[in-house]
């Protein structure tokens, strides 16, 4: 779906009188030019027979009717050329043929496509009680849910709606004839004819509505909305004696108008009623609400129906491309040419030192963004129904004042991508994550639609946290109440504790059968962090998968110039992640967020994220739960007595030398267990209240 014209794709614009030949004061032949077509215009691909001309209400008004009786129709110039009949009802309409001539705009094409007619009441039911961002109802006659006045049937498998007439008919004053010459001027021009005629249109009351010979009858209705749909008026089941002009279709932009209607032929029998069939618009229009699109939201929860439909972006796979979706068929049915496909064309820019130009080349940037014409199409009203947004990367956060914008917010109904960054690939910039946390706030949901997994992972949130992750869909309502245990240690070393640390988290989920903590019970689920990586990360994820605990994983990219950082490709057993391409390490560290930090043997990074849970402690960033320490006393004496004992010596640790008591050196799973059922029985001796511990750490 391309926005590329603001005209619908069954209409045309209005056209022009390129010859003119009077026949009689009552029949005149015209060829209308009409140019600058909209090249989705459905008249170009559907048979000539569906395709009819409009009169131009204002001339249906006087009573000028027009037939087209031959069409040529070219997609290739953008054009058509019809010969139209004029026909003159009425001693008015016969002054007004007389005036026509050549540059007079008088009418416009109508695609009556069969697959766009309306079959199903309830298509247009549902709009009642509804209306647009600015608060105009999307349907209705008489009323915001619609009223007695509007009846809505089912004929020869269309949707039919049967307009009440109100009592009375309009005529004109006598000064009619006078104004005739304006509106033949007016009618080279797009000035608003039709309030002006309404000047000289008179309401009679209670008067009968009845045609006779020679007679153009205007009728009324109640005061109608049209937003979604065109309406045409079905002239077959018009009362027997009577037909409406050409000027027949009511465009989607009919609001409050207790509009006329032209009706001409001979019956004594007073017409009641009008009936009307529908045509849908192009989907991105039709003011449809996401919970009404059940086909769409059932290929949303089938994750192969996502990866199918990114396999369709056009190739090269390195170029930004992206699509706005808002119905299942629409899905189903992407190719190619269905996405924009733009090339950002990137520069430097130069700073607030020139904030103009900084500006300037901003905004050019942001225009070359694919995702850029959806998002302002939703902006400026042009698109209307809610829908989803494909993209192949995640969009810029230089978008951020458009997909946080009153109206796309509304509109958007989620973001899916396939990669976080066409710089970064798989790994998210701070401003990324930026932009992640300012969406999760304006409830616009984003998924990633991830090849390394294979699952479609939804950003999620828990409640008083500044950051997340993407976590499998299935599993996002699990993660929101999980209790959080964390494994830091060696990328390069697997170590020989991942029979206990099995036995350590069986016995965790034992445990909660027994416990009445906040942080377990019986109905608490589990989740484990890592860095995601290889060796002792490798192992944690592994175990958490086959435990059936949500394995998790923060994933950094440290290609830092100068850097020696070992390569951390993701391991197989992560289900839910979030990637970080950054160069504040501690940034990536704060959001691990555990709840039961576990430690087993490692490096430097070890050593920093040991450093971390003790500041967290201390500062009360964190609660006061126990760390475990997997290995040999002595190993864990060598890497933190020392440093313990000389800043208690130094005296910099006075008054939370207490943090030591948080750390618990352990050999087995069975003392791993015993501290934390302790710990959520509320008899470990833990935190500002409890001694120090003399190396810096408690032995379990």
């Amino acid at each position: 779906m391309k926005i590329e014209s603001t005209q619908h794709d069954l209409a045309s614009p209005d056209g022009k009188i390129v010859e003119f030949q009077k026949i009689d004061e009552r029949t005149a032949h015209a060829v209308v030019l009409i140019e600058n077509i909209n090249k989705d215009f459905v008249g170009f691909e559907i048979e000539k027979q569906l395709v009819s001309f409009n009169i131009k209400s204002t001339l249906a008004q006087i009573g000028v009717n027009g037939v087209g009786i031959n069409y040529e129709i070219d997609k290739a110039q953008k054009s058509a050329r019809v010969l139209v009949e004029l026909k003159a009802i009425g001693p008015i309409a016969r002054e007004m043929l007389a005036l026509l001539s050549c540059g007079a705009y008088i009418g416009k094409l109508f695609a009556a496509d069969e697959r766009r007619r309306v079959r199903d009441p309830d298509y247009l039911s549902r709009m009642f009680g509804r209306s647009d961002r600015f608060g105009r109802p999307l349907l209705s006659l008489g009323g915001m849910q619609g009223s007695d006045a509007l009846i809505l049937d089912k004929i020869d498998g269309r949707a039919v709606a049967y307009l009440s007439l109100r009592s009375g008919k309009v005529s004109y004053d006598s000064v009619i004839f006078g104004f005739l010459p304006t509106i033949a001027k007016g009618l080279h021009s797009n000035l608003p004819l039709r309030d002006l005629l309404y000047l000289h249109q008179t309401w009679i009351e209670g008067a009968p509505r009845n045609a006779d010979e020679d007679e153009i009858l205007l009728v009324r209705t109640a005061r109608l909305h049209v937003r979604t749909v065109f309406a045409r008026v079905v002239s077959d089941l018009l009362a027997p004696g009577y037909q409406h002009t050409s000027a027949s279709v009511l465009q989607p932009d009919t609001r409050d108008s207790g509009d006329i209607y032209e009706f001409f032929g001979k019956s004594k029998r007073e017409i009641t009623d009008l009936p009307l069939e529908f045509y849908t618009l192009e989907p991105y229009r039709e003011h449809v609400f996401f919970s009404d699109r059940d086909q769409l939201q059932s290929l949303l929860e089938n994750e192969s129906s996502l990866f199918t439909a990114f396999q369709t972006a056009p190739l090269p796979e390195t170029t930004p491309a992206a699509t706005f979706v808002v119905k299942g068929s629409q899905m189903r049915s992407l190719q190619p040419s269905s996405w924009t496909m733009l090339e950002p064309t990137y520069q430097e820019f130069p700073g607030i030192s020139q904030s103009t130009r900084q500006a300037h080349l901003i905004e050019k940037y942001i225009e070359t963004q694919p995702a850029y014409p959806y998002l302002k199409a939703i902006e400026d009203g042009y698109i209307t129904s809610q829908g989803i947004l494909l993209t192949r990367y995640f969009p810029t956060p230089l978008l951020k004042r458009l997909l946080l914008s009153d109206n796309v917010s509304r509109c958007l109904k989620g973001v899916y991508f396939q990669y976080p960054s066409s710089s970064h690939k798989a790994f998210f910039s701070q401003e990324d994550r930026a932009l992640l946390v300012d969406l999760h706030k304006f409830a616009v949901p984003v998924y990633w639609v991830d090849h390394v997994t294979n699952r479609i992972l939804q950003y999620s949130q828990k409640k008083n946290r500044e950051s997340g992750m993407f976590v499998p869909i299935d599993f996002v309502d699990t993660y929101m109440k999980t209790t959080v245990f964390g494994i830091y240690g060696s990328n390069l070393l697997s170590g020989n504790f991942e029979e206990e640390l099995k036995k350590l988290l069986k016995g965790v989920l034992d445990l909660r059968g027994e416990m009445k903590h906040p942080l377990l019970t019986a109905d608490t689920p589990l989740a484990l962090i890592t860095g995601g990586g290889p060796g002792a990360m490798e192992v944690g994820n592994r175990l958490a998968k086959d435990l059936h605990i949500l394995s998790c994983a923060n994933i950094a990219d440290f290609h830092q110039e100068g850097g020696v950082v070992n390569e951390q490709k993701e391991n197989p057993y992560v289900e839910a992640k979030m990637t970080y391409r950054l160069k504040q390490l501690v940034e990536r560290q704060s959001e691990f967020n555990l709840d039961f930090p576990i430690f087993v043997m490692g490096g430097i990074g070890t050593d920093f994220e040991f450093c971390l849970e003790e500041v967290r402690r201390k500062v009360g960033a964190t609660s006061q739960t126990p760390v475990l320490l997997f290995g040999a006393v002595e190993y864990w004496r060598d890497k933190i007595t020392q440093r313990f004992e000389c800043n208690k010596r130094s005296g910099t640790v006075k008054g939370s030398e207490w943090v030591s008591n948080c750390f618990y050196c352990i050999q087995n799973a069975e003392q791993g267990i015993e501290i934390y059922r302790k710990f959520f029985l509320g008899t470990l001796p833990i935190g500002k209240d409890a001694p120090a511990a003399e190396l810096g750490f408690m032995i379990g």
